[in-house]
């Protein structure tokens, strides 16, 4: 008997993970007022496919496929969406997991929530501008702090420093 409940079971987490999101709860852009908005079809005219999914409906891009995993220029990273400054040059590192990553955001510039998607608990990031989706934070990164904000390079522009004269 047990073994027909934990199928019955595991068929209907199948059945039901296409509708996790609504589920779960809708994105932090729609939960929330944030001083940047604009409808989906302003952003959809705003920002690339790839883009507007994850920051607007929060997908995430393929690992290893971001040029910004390669950045190693003085600068500051901005969010994509709003243009919202979230994370300094010198608070990146390579976590090795395929996303651009960083110990620390720049202070006031993100908002987090928790997201069940997968079931477990993971603290989400999103900007704190517009709302929109960059990625997550986890608990091993390296110090000071300790986290690794794991964020989606298509989430971001980079803007390199000016040179000093």
């Amino acid at each position: 008997m047990r073994r027909r409940q934990f199928l019955l079971g595991g068929a209907a987490l199948a059945a039901l993970a296409p509708f996790a999101r609504s589920l779960v709860g809708a994105s932090p852009a729609a939960a929330e007022t944030f001083p940047v908005q604009m409808t989906p079809d302003e952003w959809r005219r705003k920002l690339s496919p790839d883009a507007y999914a994850v920051l607007r409906e929060e997908a995430t891009e393929r690992p290893f496929t971001s040029p910004l995993n390669h950045e190693k220029a003085v600068g500051t990273f901005h969010c994509a969406g709003c243009d919202n400054a979230l994370y300094a040059s010198d608070t990146k590192f390579d976590s090795g997991t395929g996303w651009p990553s960083f110990w620390q955001a720049i202070d006031g510039s993100i908002g987090t929530r928790s997201d069940f998607v997968l079931v477990y608990p993971r603290t989400e990031a999103h900007c704190a501008r517009c709302g929109g989706h960059l990625g997550h934070i986890f608990d091993d990164g390296p110090k000071p702090t300790g986290k690794r904000h794991c964020i989606n390079g298509v989430a971001l522009a980079f803007q390199a420093s000016a040179k000093p004269a």
